[in-house]
């Protein structure tokens, strides 16, 4: 059911790794089952009041993995744009890359700055994808983007790990313990829906109505 107000959503998409271990599985196969859970959430976001959604896919902390993997992780992003360009644009999707870009692969900032403008026309959803990202850095570089009304993190892990620091300072936290790449629609759905029952007061006292209750 479509929420009655658009909101601005933020994932911690954490459990890739973890995913495939369980499952005695490399995990490179973990980060590819989480894209195709990045597909859902976004096909299923506008639907459910999503007007922005950003999603954190590399911090710049996550440089210290090891080579191999980081390897997997820039081809499978480069692979992800090229492959869903046309569906983004179909789907009214406007694709935007946060972070840092200088440190990337050049094949994956050739991708990003196809995918940026193939959907800039896009105006159901703005999707931000950071990649190389450190919130800390953002705030000193100015780069900073809307605040966020929703964090939502997977995995189990209970941290914001140097996301939109700045931005979340009156965000709803909602934690999960479900793996990445096993997020659903229903998933996001029962956050939206949990978030709905929050009074967000920024500082301020609960309205008499709430009060009341």
């Amino acid at each position: 059911m479509k929420q009655s107000t658009s909101l601005h959503v933020a994932i911690i998409m954490d459990g890739n790794g973890r995913w495939a271990t369980r499952r005695g599985l490399p995990r490179g196969a973990g980060h590819r089952a989480g894209a195709e859970a990045v597909r859902r959430t976004v096909e299923a976001a506008p639907d459910l009041g999503v007007r922005a959604l950003t999603m954190y896919a590399f911090s710049a902390d996550n440089w210290k993995r090891p080579a191999s993997e980081v390897a997997i992780l820039m081809r499978l992003f480069a692979r992800y744009l090229h492959g869903e360009i046309a569906s983004l644009a179909q789907q009214g999707v406007r694709l935007a890359v946060i972070g840092r870009r200088d440190r990337l692969p050049t094949p994956l900032v050739t991708a990003i700055e196809t995918a940026e403008r193939a959907t800039a026309g896009g105006t159901q959803l703005d999707l931000r994808l950071a990649v190389d990202y450190s919130a800390r850095t953002a705030i000193r570089a100015g780069a900073l983007i809307p605040d966020v009304d929703l964090v939502i993190r997977t995995g189990g892990e209970q941290r914001l790990s140097d996301f939109l620091l700045w931005e979340s300072a009156y965000a709803e936290l909602w934690f999960t313990d479900r793996m990445w790449p096993d997020f659903s629609a229903a998933d996001l759905s029962a956050a939206l829906t949990d978030f709905q029952t929050r009074e967000r007061r920024f500082g301020a006292l609960p309205s008499p109505t709430r009060a009341a209750v």
